[in-house]
């Protein structure tokens, strides 16, 4: 029997990195592809549906962020990026927002990249069960594949790449308390803690929360957070 092997494919300019890098996922069980230029990248991704990509987000053609934001996203194709001229908290942060699912800073271990991959494409499996249902907790409905809250006055407010996974993750745990390592973890936000709060504050915006004393997400002080209503997961025929 033929097992089938996840494709990873990779948009990278540096063709010695590009080489490397699908030599490396080749040897741990996956199929790998390498193209150079964001066009390129978009004429492949029409012919072929990857398990997983790996963007290269300085490119001469073009930011691969858009390449994101248009058609990675809407398939629902996790995302790493690589960059090797991020320094600011804003900048990492953005790109997360911008619908990658985590991203490594250059130079890559690949080996390093290879084990990201393998923990995106398990959040991946684990979200898209839950994204399968709504959920809805204190009045509020949560339509994590719509990218979207409803709230109790049914106003419809758009929410991000990065606020679903971070509210999917508080979600799928309420009444426990959740430590910012494994928010990074479970959300995508890995190797710097100051992404979870951007968006726990954004998403407490947009779930009309007092800043002072929030009912939904709570902070529990030293140890993280805590998501506090009770949720119910409706299956979308029965909502």
């Amino acid at each position: 029997m033929t097992t089938t092997r996840p494709l990873v494919l990779i948009l990278e300019d540096d063709a010695d990195l590009a080489a490397l890098l699908v030599r490396t996922f080749r040897e741990h069980g996956f199929e790998a592809e390498s193209v150079g230029l964001t066009r390129d990248f978009e004429r492949r991704l029409a012919q072929v549906r990857p398990a997983l990509c790996v963007l290269d987000m300085n490119l001469p053609d073009g930011p691969a962020l858009d390449v994101m934001g248009r058609k990675l996203r809407a398939e629902a194709i996790p995302v790493i990026a690589m960059s090797g001229v991020w320094t600011e908290v804003s900048d990492r942060v953005l790109g997360l927002e911008s619908g990658a699912d985590d991203y490594l800073l250059k130079p890559v271990n690949p080996r390093e990249l290879v084990a990201r991959v393998r923990a995106v494409l398990r959040r991946a499996e684990a979200a898209g069960e839950a994204d399968d249902r709504l959920a809805r907790f204190g009045g509020w409905t949560a339509d994590f594949r719509g990218h979207r809250l409803i709230a109790p006055d049914a106003e419809e407010i758009e929410l991000s790449a990065g606020e679903v996974r971070l509210l999917r993750a508080l979600a799928l745990r309420p009444r426990r308390v959740q430590t910012r390592e494994t928010l990074m973890e479970d959300a995508g936000s890995a190797a710097f803690d100051r992404g979870v709060d951007v968006r726990i504050s954004r998403l407490r915006v947009k779930l009309r929360e007092d800043p002072r004393n929030p009912k939904i997400i709570k902070t529990i002080y030293g140890a993280g957070y805590m998501f506090a209503p009770s949720v119910e997961w409706i299956r979308r025929a029965e909502a």
